[in-house]
């Protein structure tokens, strides 16, 4: 399977995915830092990339979507933005609504 395919089933497969550099748990950068913290406020639970330790989603991750920076978050399938967009979203209460939805449509309630 080459590279635009795993991305692709990773985007697809997954209500809620972060590529992001690092992990939740540990982040290594602070943009992905503060979007990882959204969506964890969120409380539910979501997937995510580290992009560091995949060489080649790091370098092709921005031709995916045309998005050039990380992190990049994706909800239903539809890239949502980076960490700017997702902090908007989530002060605004969006973000919480739109994850719920996805994990709920996943699931199967209502």
């Amino acid at each position: 399977m080459d590279v635009m395919e795993r991305i692709d089933q990773q985007v697809k497969g997954n209500p809620v995915v972060l590529f992001m550099k690092g992990t939740p748990q540990f982040p290594m950068c602070g943009f992905s830092s503060r979007a990882a913290e959204a969506l964890n406020r969120c409380g539910e639970d979501f997937a995510y990339v580290n992009v560091l330790a995949d060489a080649e989603v790091f370098e092709n991750l921005p031709r995916y979507a045309d998005w050039p920076t990380f992190p990049q978050l994706y909800i239903n399938g539809e890239l949502v933005g980076g960490c700017d967009i997702t902090l908007e979203m989530y002060q605004s209460g969006e973000l919480e609504k739109a994850v719920k939805a996805a994990i709920n449509q996943q699931s199967g309630a209502a």
